[in-house]
């Protein structure tokens, strides 16, 4: 048995990139960085990033393209696959990428452009009509008219 599968999480190194196939397939490219972290044998910290390339089809590709932002974390399914082509100078180009089958947003956070950042919502908030707010009544509660 064979098996082809990767699984990353990290960001979004730029916005999504949405095509159309002649047969009217929605397609969306975007590229996510990972990073690692390790200690060499002086006990100096070192990190290294890598960058993936992602294609999604389907409706898929239609929500990643609508929720995902530079910056959103993202864990990515797939299938490792490459393309060769012929460039404009005869030159042989290739491309390795994950072609994903399973895409699951990150959390929600002011780094990745979903949610407005807590400073913003402040300025929203002092920039708004002031709300009308429910004044109700003050009621005690007598402990021998509960049931149980």
């Amino acid at each position: 048995m064979y098996l082809n599968k990767a699984i990353i999480f990290g960001n979004l190194t730029r916005d999504p990139e949405m095509r159309s196939l002649p047969s009217g397939i929605q397609v969306c490219s975007f590229s996510v960085a990972t990073n690692r972290v390790w200690k060499d044998k002086n006990g100096a910290k070192q990190e290294s990033a890598d960058y993936h390339n992602i294609v999604v089809f389907g409706r898929q590709a239609e929500t990643a393209s609508q929720y995902l932002r530079k910056g959103s974390g993202v864990l990515v399914e797939g299938r490792l696959q490459t393309r060769s082509w012929d460039g404009p100078d005869g030159k042989k180009n290739y491309r390795t990428e994950i072609v994903a089958d399973r895409i699951q947003f990150g959390p929600r956070s002011a780094n990745g452009g979903s949610a407005p950042s807590p400073a913003k919502v402040k300025e929203d908030k002092q920039d708004a009509p002031p709300i009308d707010t429910i004044e109700y009544p003050e009621e005690t509660v007598n402990l021998d008219d509960i049931p149980f």
